[in-house]
């Protein structure tokens, strides 16, 4: 293998080199790892994310590294830690002065090593059509040869504000139609060139606002008439949850309410559905589905009212750790060489997407400026048709500043620094994660070897001045660079039940 950072020669090959195989990384925004008809919610209408599924590898059990999505997002790039990139919370400021709203412009991570960075000094062609939400949304980074990328990463799904290589302008149309409609152009300009290329397409989908006006009529109407939404949980309001201003605050504290956001919810996961089919028949059109290897994940999990939230990690405070909110939709796919219609039910993270891909197109990683290691392993062979035997020791870790969560099949331990509450479930026997175990002396033993575990593993990989368990990360967005002379995070809490 090469080392990132030293260009291999020759490296400039056909994008039909069955060795280094064109990427596509479809990237959903707050989609439930349950939000998807092959994943057990037949109501939801998803053939083309089935028809992946069907052609290549459902990851049952896939983590995100944070259940928000900014420092999610850096952590698939960096493969890093939200406590080593220091992205911890969404991000509020640093977006651009010329974004509405926002005071500054921050690269939030310069000097970070990206595995998009790594692939375009490597031969790839690298672009970015969509969400970016990680700073600085005018200028093209992290390797990015092609960028045409939201300004802020949320909002209006009509006419939404736009960056293209520093340039603004107001998009056209349905969101998740404009995402696929640039992508697809860049793929058009891409049948000339003889490199493969990385194409990463970030939809803001399925996040909120759900409002019919949002998204096609004739899709949200079909939900509203037609689905009666039996197949999503529905719990009585949680007592943490926060009030949410607006559209992005829909809380279907009532049975109207509720089908209402559902309505919506679905509507905006079947759109952009639509859209991945067309991005799959353009690579079936152009002979080139059998060498581009298909990417799909989401940034971070969704409650729709499962355990009675209406959000993600941060749709209470202190922030959740439930499956729903760290738990995300993941298809590997590419016929021919990845297996077909294979369910992985071993656990997997975010933090092992950056090896996977780049020893999947035969090349190495440096660990760029990370004290010790990325924390992430390969699993690039169970895309050859390896099958791993589950020996029991493996476990996945996430963290939303000072809530820290450590899982194993069958067990799972948050910690929230410094005082609790701490939480601990018995996945086995409760697999809804229903009754917190905590204080059940038969776990005393398991909870404090866990405790530990998870201790060590951040001790050896939390850079100490962005260690988030020392940083006031409330859920309410991140304002600037952890340990610079701002505040870095909002502090704005509104609990529902005092409103």
């Amino acid at each position: 293998m090469e080392l990132a950072g030293r260009r291999i020669r020759g490296a400039n090959v056909a994008s039909i080199d069955p060795k280094q195989p064109n990427i596509v990384f479809i990237l959903s925004d707050d989609q439930g790892a349950w939000a998807m008809n092959c994943a057990g919610t037949p109501e939801l209408r998803t053939p083309n994310l089935d028809r992946l599924a069907e052609t290549g590898i459902r990851f049952e059990n896939f983590f995100c590294a944070s259940p928000v999505c900014s420092p999610a997002r850096a952590s698939i790039l960096t493969g890093q830690i939200p406590s080593q990139h220091g992205v911890q919370d969404f991000l509020r400021e640093g977006n651009g002065v010329n974004v509405e709203g926002d005071s500054k412009t921050i690269q939030y991570l310069a000097g970070r090593t990206t595995y998009t960075e790594i692939l375009g000094e490597n031969g790839y062609d690298v672009a970015l059509s969509g969400k970016w939400h990680i700073g600085d949304s005018a200028t093209p980074q992290a390797g990015f040869a092609y960028w045409n990328v939201h300004t802020t990463g949320s909002g209006d799904y009509y006419n939404a504000p736009m960056f293209t290589d520093g340039e603004p302008y107001t998009s056209d149309g349905y969101f998740s139609d404009v995402i696929t409609d640039n992508a697809i152009g860049y793929l058009d300009d891409q049948k000339s060139s003889d490199k493969p290329f990385s194409l990463n397409v970030h939809y803001t989908a399925p996040h909120a606002p759900w409002g019919r006006e949002q998204h096609p009529p004739e899709i949200y109407d079909d939900y509203f008439e037609n689905c009666k939404f039996e197949s999503v949980r529905w719990d009585p309001v949680h007592p943490d949850q926060l009030h949410k201003e607006g559209a992005f605050g829909s809380i279907g504290t009532s049975p109207e309410e509720r089908h209402q956001v559902l309505s919506g919810y679905f509507a905006a996961v079947t759109a952009m559905d639509l859209n991945i089919g067309r991005l799959i028949d353009w690579l079936e059109a152009n002979d080139l589905r059998d060498n581009t290897l298909i990417v799909f994940t989401g940034d971070n999990g969704m409650s729709m009212g499962h355990h009675g939230i209406w959000g993600k990690g941060n749709g209470t405070y202190p922030a959740n750790m439930y499956d729903t909110a760290v738990k995300v939709p993941t298809i590997i796919s590419r016929p021919g060489h990845v297996p077909e219609g294979r369910v992985e039910r071993n656990l997997l993270s975010h933090y092992d997407l950056m090896p996977t891909i780049l020893d999947y197109v035969r090349l190495g990683y440096t660990i760029g400026n990370v004290r010790d290691s990325l924390p992430g392993t390969s699993f690039a062979g169970v895309l050859d048709g390896e099958v791993v035997v589950d020996d029991g020791s493996v476990v996945v870790l996430d963290e939303y500043g000072p809530t820290r969560m450590i899982r194993t099949k069958s067990l799972k331990y948050i910690h929230r620094y410094p005082d609790g509450p701490h939480e601990f479930y018995d996945l086995a026997n409760d697999p809804n994660e229903v009754t917190n175990a905590i204080d059940d002396i038969a776990f005393r033993s398991i909870i404090r070897h866990m405790k530990n575990q998870l201790q060590e593993w951040f001790d050896k990989y939390a850079e100490p001045e962005r260690d988030g368990s020392k940083q006031a990360v409330k859920g309410r967005g991140q304002l600037d660079i952890v340990g610079g002379k701002e505040e870095a995070f909002a502090q704005d809490v509104t609990f529902l039940r005092d409103v």
